[in-house]
């Protein structure tokens, strides 16, 4: 019996293939290999959740990456849009900016805007039932990391977990927008 059949049996659990879990269904090298899949998804989206530091990147600036989804036409009803910032202190200018850019969004889609006041470690875009997940790290931002792409799965603890950290962040969170 293999190390790990022998602790499987004493824990009463068994190893699993990864390919019964098939939540991770790409691995991109940085943030910016996945953002034509990320703006596919999001031109859809019915909704938008976005765990960042400032935001400016992902949807705080006229030329970030989500912003051009949220403009719909004005037949169709544009998507509930969740962020959570980083609550300012040392990088005060760069959130409270991306707060101003973001309520001009107000009128275009069903906008939330929070801030977080923890250290952050993920980067966490949710379009519908897609995540797109990176890290933060001392040596890199969160677009600098790899950016995993993670479906909702039946039995799948990343989705689960990545959507628990963020609606309990919400609630902590204080609403600005």
């Amino acid at each position: 019996m293999g190390l790990a059949a022998a602790h499987d049996a004493r824990n009463g659990g068994k190893t699993f293939d990864l390919s019964e879990f098939p939540e991770v269904v790409h691995v991109y090298a940085q943030q910016t290999a996945a953002s034509e899949d990320i703006k596919q998804l999001a031109a859809l989206a019915r909704e938008l959740d976005v765990l960042a530091v400032r935001g400016l990147g992902l949807i705080g600036l006229k030329d970030s990456l989500l912003r051009s989804s949220l403009a719909r036409p004005a037949e169709q009803q544009g998507p509930r849009v969740r962020i959570l910032l980083l609550d300012p202190e040392s990088l005060a200018g760069g959130v409270t900016l991306s707060e101003t850019r973001l309520r001009e969004l107000s009128g275009v889609c069903d906008l939330q805007v929070y801030r977080y006041d923890m250290r952050p470690t993920w980067r966490v875009i949710r379009v519908d039932d897609t995540m797109f997940v990176s890290t933060f790290d001392a040596d890199w931002e969160g677009h600098e990391s790899a950016t995993y792409k993670v479906m909702e799965a039946p039995q799948g603890p990343l989705y689960r977990g990545f959507q628990r950290m963020f609606e309990a962040m919400l609630k902590e969170g204080s609403r600005v927008v």
